[in-house]
């Protein structure tokens, strides 16, 4: 059995229904066939979860030389938003990489291209690795939340707006001034939270 048929398949059932329902049973079950069949792919578990997550690393299709060519910011930009809306697609498999710092072939080498477009613009070894660490963590926290707002008896963006357009101004007349922006959609915080950490990078850059 092919082992991207196999991982699709993690993937599915992970995103179905959560990532404690998989396990090497409930995979075999789904492909129709025998749980020998997969340990023929994977050692354990964990090794099926290194495989789902790397999985989702791979939908960032650019090469390295094509990251090097659109300079460090543009580079990081790309890649965080490509990275955004994979995981926020799959936000019970971006959940695993919280457990774990990704070591498959394509994170490895989405890392490596990352770094490599910093360390080419002159970021030092130390800052270009706090650097990739923070923009990691950062892409990873919003995609967990992505599209999790409205459920489980939370309040949807039209009635959170009508909460704080409805406070009392005289004691939160701050509140009341920005109630027109608020709530701020959370595709629009990564925009603005991303550029925020791309220019205090550039700047660390060009003190060091």
């Amino acid at each position: 059995m092919p082992l991207e048929r196999i991982v699709a398949t993690a993937l599915q059932i992970v995103d179905d229904e959560g990532a404690d329902a998989l396990s090497m049973r409930t995979l075999a079950q789904r492909l129709g066939s025998g749980t020998a069949t997969l340990y023929r792919h994977f050692d354990n578990r964990a090794a099926l979860v290194a495989h789902v997550v790397d999985r989702m690393f791979g939908a960032v299709e650019l090469k390295g030389d094509e990251l090097l060519a659109m300079g460090w910011q543009q580079a990081l930009r790309t890649v965080a938003h490509t990275m955004f809306e994979a995981l926020a697609r799959h936000r019970n498999a971006a959940r695993l990489m919280v457990e774990e710092i990704p070591l498959g072939p394509n994170a490895m080498a989405l890392r490596e291209h990352c770094v490599a477009a910093l360390l080419d613009s002159g970021f030092p070894p130390r800052l270009a690795a706090h650097a990739f660490a923070t923009f990691s963590r950062y892409v990873l926290g919003f995609a967990i939340q992505a599209n999790g707002h409205g459920g489980g008896g939370q309040l949807d963006d039209a009635q959170l707006s009508a909460v704080f357009q409805g406070v009392d101004p005289a004691l939160f007349p701050a509140t009341v001034t920005v109630a027109g922006s608020m709530p701020v959609p959370i595709e629009e915080e990564f925009s603005f939270g991303l550029e925020l950490l791309l220019s205090g990078l550039a700047r660390l850059r060009d003190d060091a």
